[in-house]
């Protein structure tokens, strides 16, 4: 039996953010949960174009309740600012869901001096999920989701060199698949503390295959890949396809901690959500607690779970 939308629970009463919610696999995540009756935070680096899918969800949703609010994921600062807006306004959080993300831009650094696609990727979302711990914890049977992708499988950690510090050694497929292994490894090693410290929150992650989304954009600006775009179209699926792996981690009641979500499809390009494995890499206990280690220094958020 192929997993739909069809399939997503009553969400009535439920509290989700989504990072990244105005576009691509973000904008049809938002549309889902909004759709079954959950309160959805579009959490957008620009608010004028939340405001825009907020307004264009609204069309197919007219009572869906959606609301805006500025976060951009490449400043430390506006991560923090949104965390505490955010605890202002409420008092629980029953899914987050970290999807934003940039992928393979020339070199550059965030606001804070990390490398663009670790800095957002992982780091970003790193700090937020920290700062938002508290009330996360207190809210039964919450959830905490991490989009990763296919291209983790390239990603390797040097960890004397984790931000290609001045652009040394830095490539675009380099630190993006660098940067989906860390979202892999800090979802791993969120699971572990989560299950020592007793706790029922779930950690889990998804990707969503090959996705026809905004996300492409710098590869679309290479030559052969526009000469070769009618080929890749017939590999890759729409994004609300796309979109269902990590809906479907974040409101499944079946989904345990630790799992991982794909398309079902041949080298899980496309298709139904279903479990997938990760590679070895991933569930490096050793990289992954040097990671948290490295991302605890980096954004001066630590854990508390407790």
């Amino acid at each position: 039996m192929n997993w739909t939308v069809e399939n997503i629970p009553d969400l009535a009463g439920k509290v989700i953010i989504v990072t990244g919610g105005n576009s691509g696999l973000g904008y049809e995540s938002v549309k889902a949960f909004a759709a079954k009756g959950a309160e959805v935070i579009m959490a957008s680096r620009s608010t004028e174009k939340g405001e825009e899918a907020r307004t264009e969800n609204l069309k197919t949703s007219p009572g869906a309740k959606i609301s805006v609010m500025q976060l951009d994921l490449g400043d430390l600062e506006s991560v923090r600012n949104f965390a505490s807006a955010f605890k202002e306004r409420y008092q629980k959080l029953d899914v987050l869901l970290n999807n934003a993300g940039i992928m393979m831009p020339p070199y550059f650094t965030t606001k804070d001096g990390f490398e663009g696609q670790i800095g957002i990727n992982h780091l970003g979302h790193f700090a937020l999920t920290g700062l938002l711990m508290d009330v996360i914890l207190k809210t039964k049977n919450s959830r905490i989701v991490n989009v990763s992708s296919g291209a983790h499988k390239r990603g390797e950690m040097d960890f004397s060199n984790l931000l290609f510090e001045n652009g040394r050694d830095y490539s675009p497929m380099k630190a993006y698949g660098r940067s989906k292994l860390s979202n892999l490894l800090f979802t791993y090693e969120l699971q572990r503390k989560l299950e020592a410290a007793q706790k029922e929150t779930i950690a889990a992650a998804a990707h969503p295959g090959v996705a026809k989304t905004n996300l492409g954009r710098y590869l679309q600006r290479r030559f052969l890949v526009r000469i070769l775009m009618p080929l890749f179209n017939l590999m890759v699926q729409d994004q609300a396809m796309g979109a269902l792996p990590q809906i479907r981690a974040c409101v499944d009641p079946g989904v345990k901690s630790g799992e991982y979500y794909g398309p079902d499809g041949r080298r899980e390009f496309k298709g139904y959500p279903v479990i997938v494995a990760s590679n070895d890499a991933s569930h490096n206990s050793v990289d992954s607690a040097k990671l948290w280690e490295e991302s605890e220094k980096l954004t001066g958020v630590t854990y508390n779970i407790e």
